[in-house]
């Protein structure tokens, strides 16, 4: 009971959060606290499919591209889209789809992420381990090619652009779908349903998946439906995450979901802790916020009175030092498999 009072209690600051940012930051590190909300809601979903289940998944990239285009296709009406498109004629399909409803926009664009995970499950599932991510790394360049090489669907490797709204004052000031509420929202949400989906009996099969699938199975655990529901679930969200992207930067193109966008995440989910959901959360705030935080190490300093020149991508070279001094001392990650109750029970899990 104590527990869950804890945990609602965390619920309730982290949403008063929301409201100090909003009303107390300005407009540059509002889109880094934007930044770091879509990445938990990405983080804490890939972690729950790769650390949680235990299945080396290499495909975030390409459910988050699906999610990024299936958003910014609803939202751009028809007469934005002929302008748009140059690299052919727009699909009628294409044309013809369209919501202001930004909620509307995301929630689908997570289900169209599901169903396209729910496909993929059928021959993905069938091998493990490093096969495993050798099959989920070819659907993420797929993804890729796709959105390249149909332009009546996508506008080829052009993108979209001005993925924007007019302000609600009425003006003609056109201003960004995503705000701190709509991605603080749905990483607190995220959180909720995965720590809940990862303490249930589910959550149980999950982890013995991870542990020893042979055993799972020999225990009477289908381990076929666990891992399609974790990878499910884990799509669903990594495509509202890729809809929240869009509404951010007001853009999408192919380039924003190479490998390396996957490569960010799993270090992010490593560096926290494989099958901590805590620990994802801890990594993005470290990965993503340290990359900005440092970025004045890129500028001209004057230390000590002496007066340094600029060195352009400093801030990564001490970034990556600091990441390596922390796995060096910390194998498993910052938190391992522990949440933060379990840390103040002293209890590993």
């Amino acid at each position: 009971m104590a527990s869950r009072f804890k945990f609602w209690l965390a619920v309730i600051l982290a949403i008063g959060f929301l409201f100090f940012c909003d009303a107390y930051l300005g407009e540059y590190s509002l889109g880094i606290v934007n930044n770091i909300a879509i990445f938990i809601t990405l983080a804490i979903s890939y972690n729950l499919i790769n650390g949680v289940t235990g299945q080396f998944s290499l495909e975030p990239n390409g459910f988050v591209a699906v999610g990024a285009y299936v958003a910014a296709i609803l939202l751009l009406n028809a007469d934005s889209k002929l302008y748009q498109f140059d690299a052919a004629e727009p699909s009628n399909i294409i044309l013809a789809i369209y919501t202001s409803n930004f909620i509307l926009a995301m929630f689908i664009s997570g289900v169209c992420a599901t169903l396209l995970a729910l496909l993929l499950a059928m021959p993905v599932f069938r091998v493990r381990g490093d096969y495993l991510a050798i099959v989920t790394l070819g659907f993420g360049f797929i993804i890729q090619l796709l959105a390249v090489n149909f332009p009546a669907f996508t506008n080829g490797s052009i993108g979209l652009n001005e993925v924007m709204r007019v302000d609600s004052n009425g003006g003609g000031d056109l201003s960004r779908f995503t705000n701190i509420f709509y991605s603080g929202g749905l990483a607190i949400f995220a959180t909720v349903v995965i720590l809940n989906l990862v303490y249930s009996k589910f959550g149980r099969a999950m982890k013995a998946v991870r542990d020893d699938e042979d055993a799972a199975i020999a225990m009477g655990i289908n381990t076929f439906a666990t891992k399609t529901t974790a990878f499910c679930v884990s799509a669903f969200f990594e495509g509202m995450g890729g809809a929240l992207l869009v509404g951010l930067l007001g853009s999408v193109s192919p380039d924003q979901f190479t490998f390396m966008f996957t490569f960010l995440l799993l270090i992010i989910i490593v560096l926290g802790g494989l099958g901590s959901t805590t620990g994802a959360i801890i990594g993005t705030v470290l990965v993503i916020g340290g990359s900005e935080w440092l970025r004045f190490l890129d500028e001209p300093m004057n230390i000590f009175g002496y007066q340094t020149e600029a060195y352009p991508g400093l801030r990564m070279v001490v970034f990556s030092l600091v990441l390596i001094f922390v796995m060096l001392f910390a194998r498993k990650g910052i938190m391992g498999q522990m949440e933060l109750g379990d840390l103040f029970r002293g209890r590993r899990k």
